[in-house]
């Protein structure tokens, strides 16, 4: 028989993984790019509870697939009983090449730059950087020697929290628990600060939006985008189910109570950089926290608050390495994928092969630089599946009605139906945008379709797994 992964997190546990997995860098690094497409500090606040409320939809909604199979592997067993072996390896395929492991790689980059307020990193002279250079078609060079010194401390991050999950499943949790404690408390000393000893002013509220109508429209797709990638990981600890304790009661709990406080701290941080700067200064910063804090504490606060965006980081990369490699080894366990990427190993009772696989990808991705581009179309793919999973959760409900279900999603089927509208809402208006920005010169790539291309090269190692299978 094979041997299956121990059950060994609790509430609290699922909570802060819930938590941990979500809160990385976008707080920090994503309100300037939205302030400048929206231009006015309320419809920034607005986006940021719209985002979330779209978001707790989805939870509430998938959190019933989730307690109803609670199995290691998430949205990928989701989908299998949902729609079949080809839509769920298309799940577990896009997961692998495109969203979880660039978003590992993109959150722990985000590490390496705040740790250069504290070290210098080496870089090579720029002609050396750009001697060696991979050109792709319809996408432009990619530079592996740039910015080698801030590459090379990600990869070593990458691989440490990898080796930390690799040998114990609960040494990865108790580092998740006490870095998502450390990232809240410094989260709330921040935005107390800044109403307590800020010099701030509600008058920056005041700022009127710089769009009106369909400009404004397409402004707010283009900022809540941003806004979802802050959320993103919310589904996370659905790919742990398998390893938590009780799960029909402590998963669907867990990943509530956890969304809940994500859109609260969300929201309040976003208040406090409005109250601290003008929406034309926010919009300009490359480092908005720093600026508010330093408005509320002086100069020496840009130390503490790159502190604190490392051990926010540290610890969403740490959230992101422990959760998403189980995908890939539901996958190989379902003879999906290579066959030894599916081992448990026989004295950590961990998916090693999986989670040193992941680590070797989330590397390439981190060599090649790509991070932006990466993070858009990781967002428009990731919201695919989570409204096909919305779908999915009606369609269990006409295939299996009888099946047991210890949590149904509450508001049903309005809930559901309302998320997978505002899901592809989104999705068709991002796709519009960003062709249009690519057929007005604006933007030199089409990241929602590349996206969906690199979705789609999964087809033909479906047919080869599933022939290897038979």
């Amino acid at each position: 028989m094979a041997e299956k992964l121990e059950r060994s997190l609790g509430l609290r546990s699922t909570i802060s993984l819930v938590v941990g997995g979500i809160i990385g860098s976008a707080i920090f690094m994503k309100p300037a790019l939205m302030a400048s497409q929206l231009g006015s500090p309320l419809l920034l606040i607005m986006v940021w509870a719209l985002a979330g409320g779209i978001t707790f939809l989805g939870a509430l909604t998938n959190a019933e697939a989730a307690a109803m199979m609670p199995e290691t592997g998430g949205q990928y067993i989701f989908f299998q009983r949902m729609f079949g072996d080809f839509t769920a390896f298309l799940y577990g395929w896009s997961a692998f090449a495109v969203f979880n492991t660039a978003s590992a790689a993109s959150i722990a980059y985000v590490f390496s730059i705040y740790a250069e307020y504290f070290v210098h990193l080496p870089r090579l002279p720029k002609e050396t950087e750009q001697l060696i250079y991979l050109y792709l078609p319809g996408v432009g060079k990619i530079f592996p020697l740039e910015n080698i010194g801030v590459k090379s401390l990600t990869i070593l991050l990458i691989w440490l929290l990898t080796l930390v999950n690799y040998r114990s499943t609960r040494s990865g949790d108790h580092v998740q628990v006490i870095f998502s404690f450390l990232k809240i408390a410094a989260m709330v000393f921040l935005v107390a600060g800044i109403f307590i000893f800020g010099k701030g002013s509600f008058s920056n509220f005041s700022h009127p939006a710089s769009h009106t109508g369909w400009s404004l429209i397409l402004a707010m797709v283009a900022a809540t985008s941003g806004a979802f990638w802050g959320y993103d990981g919310w589904n996370n600890i659905t790919f742990m189910a398998g390893e938590i304790k009780n799960p029909q009661r402590n998963l669907p709990i867990g990943l509530m109570m956890g969304l809940l406080i994500v859109i609260s701290i969300y929201i309040l941080l976003t208040l406090a950089y409005s109250y601290a700067l003008p929406i034309t200064i926010i919009s300009s910063s490359s480092l908005v926290a720093a600026d508010a804090a330093s408005s509320s504490f002086g100069f020496g606060a840009g130390a503490l608050i790159a502190l604190m965006v490392m051990v926010s980081t540290f610890g969403c990369t740490s959230g992101n390495i422990l959760a998403t490699a189980r995908v890939t080894f539901a996958m190989a366990r379902e003879k999906m994928f290579f066959t030894a990427i599916g081992n448990v190993h026989p004295n950590f009772k961990t998916p090693g092969n999986a989670l040193l696989l992941h680590g070797f990808w989330t590397s390439l991705l981190i060599l090649s630089g790509s991070f932006d581009m990466l993070t858009d179309m990781l967002v428009f793919v990731s919201w695919l599946f989570y409204g096909l999973g919305a779908v999915g959760v009606i369609v269990l409900r006409k295939k299996l009605p009888n099946a047991e279900r210890p949590y149904k999603t509450w508001g049903y089927p309005y809930v559901p139906i309302i998320f997978i509208a505002m899901a592809s809402l989104f999705l068709i208006l991002t796709l519009y945008n960003d062709i249009k920005n690519y057929r007005d010169g604006t933007s030199p790539f089409i990241n929602s379709v590349f996206g969906l291309v690199l979705a789609s090269m999964g087809i033909p190692f479906y047919f080869y797994f599933r022939k290897k299978s038979k």
